[in-house]
């Protein structure tokens, strides 16, 4: 039996950086790149709804087509490609649950918890690497068209970096904080660092 692949994802708020570090690891490692949400035919069709200009989901089904989404992405990405070996970089995964709809929407941890159960079966990153920047850093890194999310004011954004530094305090173990307001060259060196020193 082959060696189970692992499983790396990339969090932090719009602008941090992630994209570039994804595709940088995957190609380097041989790795799949993938992303959520939107992972998935099914996920970019629950993309649209949640992020596009049509009717506004309320919070809990922002959540719960979040989940769908992650349950699509796991069953048909994530979980095929760690059974026969293969790593996975993920631009987002269940961190950012947390942070966008539970300390940003407002949304009940422990609810959010139980659908990040439902949806993963379990499943949890070997390491997850937050991208740190200042909200007001992400603001000027915005694309020229915002969806839906991007277009939250400060004081949203403000809690969801509130709550992805929450979560890196509380598990020292899997995460690992980078200040990505560093030059491109010294933020990846130091992303290979922490995944050298974890044996990743």
């Amino acid at each position: 039996m082959s060696t189970p692949g692992r499983f790396l994802v990339f969090e932090g708020i719009d602008g941090c950086g992630k994209s570039t570090q994804v595709a940088r690891v995957a190609q380097q490692r041989g790795a799949i790149a993938t992303h959520e949400m939107g992972g998935t035919p099914l996920g970019a069709e629950l993309r649209q709804l949640i992020l596009g200009s049509g009717d506004a989901p309320v919070p809990m089904a922002e959540a719960l087509m979040i989940a769908a989404d992650r349950a699509q992405h796991i069953a048909a990405v994530i979980e095929p490609a760690l059974s026969i070996g293969t790593d996975v970089i993920s631009d987002r995964h269940v961190a950012s649950t947390i942070a966008y709809q539970g300390y940003g929407r407002g949304l009940p941890l422990e609810d959010l918890l139980i659908l990040i159960d439902l949806a993963t079966n379990g499943r949890r990153p070997d390491l997850t690497v937050l991208l740190d920047v200042p909200v007001s850093v992400s603001l000027t890194r915005r694309g020229k068209n915002p969806d839906r999310m991007e277009q939250q004011d400060a004081e949203f954004f403000e809690r969801v970096r509130e709550g992805y530094l929450a979560q890196a305090k509380a598990d020292p173990a899997t995460w690992v904080v980078i200040d990505a307001q560093l030059p491109l060259g010294e933020v990846t060196r130091l992303v290979d660092q922490a995944l050298k020193e974890r044996g990743l």
